[in-house]
């Protein structure tokens, strides 16, 4: 049977000598692969091989059967064309940075419309934002998804819980006992944050590059504390030196 789905995709793979394997988070059956075949020659494929890059938001005509592990398109077409996630290196890197966090939180084929809409907005917003917006838009991101994932940052942030406990997802009053803690500007920063409901309110957030660089090491940790096998992000250190 035929569906037609929305999808973000985020990863490609090389299959055979003329196909590729694409990892693809869909608005109606979560995360999916899909085998896309000759897509790797010169020949006229009904599928083009160019859609497939990581951050593309696709309309598809898909074939599901659910107790299949690769699915088959029968169409697709860009649903949104960016004109600069691809081409602009700031945003790009950002878009890499998205791309691999949600490959490593995203494991279940799982509906969540809520969520898709959430990162298909994401991209969209990222693609339309400003300079200063861009800076803060990985660490924008990376915390309000955590609202979809189970485990999020209580915004309690006051002058007497100033601590941001990661294992607890709350501000403390006191230094735990244990090391995954943020205190400072880099508390602070990550309540403001909490604070900023889209993209644009988080670009207004002055933060220097220091405090944002911890920013992100503290919800990279939150992620290794809450997310089961989360590993490290290899993105993390090119998007800490393009947006320095």
């Amino acid at each position: 049977m035929v569906f037609h789905s929305k999808g973000v995709v985020l990863r490609t793979v090389p299959y055979g000598e003329t196909s590729i394997i694409a990892l693809i988070y869909t608005e109606l059956f979560g995360i999916q692969s899909y085998l896309i075949n000759g897509v790797r020659t010169n020949k006229k494929s009904a599928v083009k091989g160019n859609l497939f890059q990581p951050a593309a938001l696709l309309d598809m005509e898909v074939y599901h059967n659910e107790l299949k592990n690769l699915q088959r398109i029968k169409e697709a077409k860009w649903h949104y064309l960016y004109q600069q996630v691809f081409f602009n290196i700031y945003k790009n890197a950002v878009a890499v940075f998205m791309t691999e966090l949600l490959q490593k939180v995203l494991k279940q084929p799982e509906t969540n419309a809520d969520l898709y809409n959430f990162i298909e907005d994401a991209y969209i917003q990222l693609d339309q934002a400003d300079a200063k917006t861009t800076s803060n838009y990985p660490a924008f991101f990376a915390l309000h998804l955590t609202e979809f994932l189970g485990s999020r940052i209580q915004d309690n942030y006051t002058a007497i819980t100033p601590i941001l406990d990661l294992q607890e997802g709350r501000f403390i009053q006191e230094t735990p006992a244990h090391y995954f803690y943020s205190a400072g500007e880099t508390a602070h920063a990550v309540s403001l944050l909490l604070k900023a409901l889209q993209p644009h309110e988080a670009g207004d957030i002055i933060l220097n590059n220091i405090t944002r660089r911890q920013v992100l090491d503290a919800l990279m940790q939150f992620y290794i504390l809450h997310v089961n096998d989360f590993g490290t992000m290899r993105s993390l250190p090119v998007l800490k030196e393009v947006l320095a």
